[in-house]
């Protein structure tokens, strides 16, 4: 019996031991390890988003929009089944016009879209921001409020180029968003989306900052945040907020192959939203600087070849005549490090700067010049009243409207491609035709059944041509025609 009692103590002194460390640890001891130690998911508390979503729904607002779409198609396409119609124009319900007696088609039937939107009040007096291609093209916007209030809001201004809207409403002492510092974030930092995908309003999503300074296609004025927060439409012109609730950026963009989120979503930079949105509330309109500079990547090779050990900066492939890169000395060959003491890592860099800085304004520029390291300083002229490179170029020509530079053909180009008229598509911008589809390296042949013979002739088509009516173009890519339908602005 006492040797069983020695035992079966034994055994209790055992187990208290290996309970005594759980026992009298406090639970916020188990969240602060030593450095040694390796710290177990158990032990890493995720953030709880409830406080922010809270104090930061009232300056979400929802926005709906509502546009008059003429159902209109050429007498051409008389007897084509509707659904071709519908695939080529993307008017949904597309009919043709009836004829009257003097055989003249009507103005078609007018109908209503409506769509959905995001924005975030960034003054109290009602101020709103979102992005432009939510009210684009609209006749009537309406705002939502938090607390269900609904109010008539009026364009303040846009830019197309950043995707930016201001909007006005008529209200007092309105909440407002806390604007934070876009150029702080990095990557692997948590961030919150509030807005309204599919129509569900005030829909919370979160996720981290997968990338900054992201690049896309035809947006070369936004280096855009990427995230993997769930984004949907809906969701377009809302805000991305930091863990502090500050808004950082105004979700804009999705990659999907399906229409909905596959975690690539991409947000504006509030630094480059609100320097857009002051202007506008200033001056109506956006005042972007111009270099006159054609630059490329600076790739593994040609950095050896320029004798830098790692590839960096934007390379000058060419330097536009009576511009104040040729003014300021800038040489095609020229690597352009930094820019008004921003440094230019990529040439994607470049165009965003340049873009946000003052004209008329002395700027320095450091480049690398055959192995060494020079100064220049620069004044840029207004992007929009600096010559077009259409004029410097022989032959090419970029129009506003079209959103797109193209060159003429030689009658050699065009037989071998087996056409008798058409203009070459060298770049597009983030306009009417990269929205109709429409790539580099296609060949324009008509706009509205109107043959495209010359750069000229173009000018000329899309000066005459109706604006938010979708017109069919037609196109030859990789040797094969298609049409696809363009829609124009002012």
């Amino acid at each position: 019996m006492k040797r069983f009692s020695l035992i079966l103590g034994s055994f209790l002194s055992f187990a208290l031991l290996m309970q005594a460390p759980y026992a009298m640890s406090k639970p916020s001891e188990l969240a602060k390890p030593s450095d040694s130690a390796t710290v177990s998911p158990q032990m890493v508390g995720l953030p709880d988003f409830t406080a922010l979503v809270e104090e930061n729904s009232p300056v979400v607002v929802n926005i709906s929009t509502t546009k008059k779409i003429t159902r209109k198609a050429p007498p051409q396409f008389r007897g084509m089944p509707e659904e071709m119609l519908r695939h080529f124009f993307g008017i949904p319900g597309f009919q043709l016009p009836e004829q009257d007696n003097r055989g003249a088609p009507d103005e078609g039937d007018q109908q209503e879209s409506h769509s959905l939107g995001s924005g975030f009040i960034v003054s109290a007096d009602g101020y709103i921001l979102t992005n432009n291609h939510v009210i684009d093209g609209a006749d009537d916007i309406v705002v939502r409020m938090r607390n269900r209030q609904e109010l008539k809001a009026t364009v303040v201004g846009t830019d197309a180029r950043t995707d930016v809207a201001l909007l006005k409403v008529d209200a007092k002492d309105l909440p407002v968003a806390k604007i934070g510092r876009s150029n702080n974030l990095k990557p692997g930092q948590w961030v919150v989306a509030i807005g309204e995908p599919f129509g569900l309003d005030y829909t919370v999503t979160h996720g981290i900052v997968s990338a900054v300074g992201r690049s896309l296609p035809d947006d070369t004025y936004v280096p855009f945040i990427q995230t993997d927060v769930p984004i949907n439409p809906g969701n377009s012109g809302g805000p991305l907020f930091n863990l502090s609730g500050e808004v950082v950026g105004v979700n804009a963009q999705i990659y999907s192959k399906s229409g909905g989120s596959m975690g690539l979503s991409f947000s504006i930079p509030i630094d480059i939203a609100m320097n857009v949105a002051e202007q506008l509330m200033d001056n109506g309109k956006v005042s972007r600087g111009f270099l006159g500079v054609q630059v490329q990547e600076v790739t593994s090779d040609l950095s050896k070849s320029f004798g830098l050990d790692v590839p960096t900066g934007a390379l000058v492939g060419q330097t536009y005549p009576d511009t104040p890169a040729e003014r300021a000395g800038i040489r095609a060959g020229d690597i352009i490090l930094e820019f008004n003491g921003s440094k230019v890592t990529k040439s994607a860099d470049l165009p965003p700067l340049v873009g946000v800085t003052k004209v008329n304004t002395p700027v320095k520029v450091k480049l690398l010049r055959q192995g060494k390291e020079i100064t220049v300083k620069v004044k840029l002229t207004e992007l929009d009243k600096a010559e077009q490179l259409a004029d410097l170029e022989q032959g090419e020509s970029e129009s506003d409207r079209l959103g797109a530079m193209v060159e003429s053909l030689s009658k050699e180009d065009l037989d071998a491609l087996n056409l008798p008229f058409g203009v070459l598509v060298k770049s597009t911008s983030s306009g009417a035709a990269s929205k109709a589809g429409i790539l580099p390296g296609d060949i324009l042949v008509t706009i509205d059944f109107q043959p495209v013979k010359s750069v000229d002739v173009l000018k000329q088509i899309l000066k005459e041509a109706p604006e938010g009516r979708s017109l069919p173009v037609r196109v030859v890519r990789n040797k094969r025609s298609l049409f696809l339908p363009l829609v124009l602005g002012k």
